[in-house]
């Protein structure tokens, strides 16, 4: 009947009972392996997480002003918003390795000690039946021996008796003997086969239910454990994939940012940004006007007289060519200037530099000396809000002093007072050198009326055949604008005088072969090592002689003797200029 309710469950494999405990250990093992391999799943995304998370760590810009500088790019602003997004897409991994293991891997090694414990349970009772079904078949085989054993001693015992009683030799008390024995066997011979037969009943009672009821029940619970078991490992392999599901919308979160970040990038805007950070404001170089040598051919002996031979002989017509001086004056000025302007770069870049930042040029300097007048009033407007609430809370303390002490509000009024007053300070200094390099710059309207100065002087010099007469451009030799006439040129003038000349500058300073003469001296404020081409090493504290003062560059060019001469900046100098050359100006 209980098989027959059962159906097809394990109650038809009651003679496998070693196979089926067999089988629910490969199912238990199997749990294991699956709960291992969730686990270094686990482990794989927690690593994968890290590695993510360090690269994103790696290229995320540091704290300084070269990375300040970049972030002004739509490029480097969408590769820092990828990083970002990055480090978020490494967290979404660290959340599946968190839910594979709380859902998953705890969950098993819980159920895997309870399946044990019902499993070992199970097979105990299993064994235990077995045990008893095995015990009572050998009590019945022993009751079965005896009952054979009392029958075949009750045969020979009936058979002596009657052979006995038949022989007429023997004595009547050996036959009631023998009748006696004979009859006590057949008595033990039925007593041991009421035995066995009670034995045999109850045996195939216990056999049956056995068979019937305690081994399919035994095995009903491990087919619901095995079910449960088998159940648990789908919930678990469905939990596997929904882990991925469910941070899917996330990571495409993550990744639809980095698309609109790569999106965001602007070739256009970028190139702007190029010109905003290194943009100089140095003006270039005028047009190099014509000298006319044809007229000196076209002069007759008569012509010449005591001064121009006089002046012949000073100046050999072997270095009264023109230069190209604004490119090509001297290999070493042309190197300079490139020093120069990589070195303007990297200090822009770095940030480095005097705190006027003088090393920088004209344009950059401005937007860098706006930038921390705007730092500076954010700070004092901060200060001042602070003052203001102080203000307020000591008027409170005045009115209700059970709140607080008036006084004790006074030293931070008083130091939040300090501190505007040196911001303040600070504001007014950096608004003037901002003003003096306003003042410096030229503009858009200045460029072109010096263009018209420019053609002018050109025609003049053409129309009046004499190339000394012309006006010297205003830009200096290395290229770079400079509103001041070069002081070379001065001390010439005032050295060789030229009367038939309009104007008191000559074009000599030019030539490369003559030696120019000193028109200060400069003390070496700080050391100097001088590397690059066309600079010279100075200690701190050096005395030089000054042959070429700021051009608007940044550099000025000192001479130590006849043969050692080149380039320092300039705000590694204090410049003494001589009275004639620069009106005994001194500066810094």
């Amino acid at each position: 009947m209980v098989e027959e309710r059962m159906g097809d469950c394990w109650s038809y494999t009651k003679d496998q009972f070693d196979n089926l405990e067999k089988h629910t250990q490969w199912g238990i093992e199997f749990v294991e392996k699956y709960t291992k391999f969730v686990k270094e799943r686990s482990e794989i995304e927690t690593n994968y997480a890290k590695q993510i998370r360090n690269l994103s760590k790696k290229y995320q810009p540091k704290k300084n002003p070269r990375e300040e500088e970049e972030s002004k790019y739509t490029f480097c602003r969408a590769f820092l918003t990828t990083l970002n997004e990055l480090n978020d897409y490494a967290g979404q991994h660290e959340v599946i390795a968190e839910n594979l293991t709380s859902q998953i891997i705890t969950e098993l090694s819980r159920y895997l000690q309870e399946i044990k414990t019902e499993r070992k349970s199970h097979f105990h009772d299993g064994r235990k039946a077995q045990q008893h079904v095995e015990s009572s078949w050998k009590q019945l085989e022993s009751c079965k021996r005896r009952f054979e054993r009392d029958c075949k001693e009750a045969d020979r015992a009936q058979q002596y008796f009657e052979k006995m009683d038949a022989d007429i030799n023997v004595t009547k008390a050996d036959v009631e003997k023998a009748r006696q024995q004979a009859q006590m066997r057949h008595q033990m011979a039925g007593d041991s086969k009421s035995e066995y037969s009670s034995y045999l009943q109850k045996f195939n009672q216990e056999q049956n239910d056995h068979y019937y009821t305690i081994i399919p029940n035994i095995f009903q619970k491990l087919q619901d454990m095995e079910e449960k078991r088998i159940e648990r490992i789908g919930v678990c392999m469905k939990t596997f994939a929904d882990v991925d599901r469910q941070v899917l919308p996330i990571v495409g979160k993550c990744l639809d940012g980095m698309t609109k970040a790569a999106e965001c990038i602007e070739p256009k805007t970028d190139s702007k940004q190029v010109v905003e950070s290194y943009k100089s404001g140095f003006e270039p170089p005028g047009d190099v006007e014509f000298e006319d040598y044809g007229q000196a051919m076209k002069r007759t002996a008569s012509d010449t007289s005591l001064s121009n031979s006089r002046e012949a002989k000073e100046r050999p017509t072997g270095k009264s060519k023109g230069k190209l001086w604004p490119f090509i004056k001297n290999k070493n000025k042309l190197s300079l200037k490139l020093i120069t302007l990589n070195s303007h770069v990297r200090n822009l870049i770095e940030g480095s530099g005097p705190e006027d930042f003088s090393h920088l040029p004209p344009e950059q300097r401005r937007k860098k000396l706006q930038s921390k007048i705007d730092d500076l009033n954010k700070d004092i407007q901060k200060e001042m809000d602070q003052r203001d609430a102080l203000t307020k809370m000591k008027d409170v303390y005045v009115k209700n002093p059970q709140m607080g002490d008036p006084a004790s509000v006074d030293p931070r009024l008083s130091e939040i007072g300090q501190n505007i007053e040196k911001f303040q300070f600070e504001v007014q200094k950096f608004e003037g050198w901002l003003a003096e390099v306003e003042e410096k710059m030229p503009s858009k309207s200045d460029t072109h009326r010096r263009s018209g100065i420019y053609e002018t002087q050109n025609s003049t010099a053409v129309s009046n055949n004499c190339a000394q007469d012309r006006e010297r451009p205003l830009s200096s030799p290395d290229g770079s604008y400079t509103e001041e006439q070069n002081s070379e040129t001065q001390v010439k003038a005032n050295t060789h005088p030229v009367p038939t000349s309009s104007t008191p500058e000559f074009d000599d300073e030019f030539d490369d072969e003559d030696t120019l003469p000193t028109i200060g001296t400069c003390k070496a404020l700080y050391p100097f090592e001088g590397h690059n081409e066309g600079t010279i090493c100075v200690t701190e504290g050096e005395l030089l002689y000054v042959i070429e003062e700021d051009k608007g560059d940044g550099w000025t060019r000192v001479r130590r003797n006849e043969d050692e001469e080149g380039y320092v900046p300039t705000s590694y100098v204090e410049v003494f200029l001589e009275t004639n050359a620069k009106g005994a100006m001194t500066y810094i």
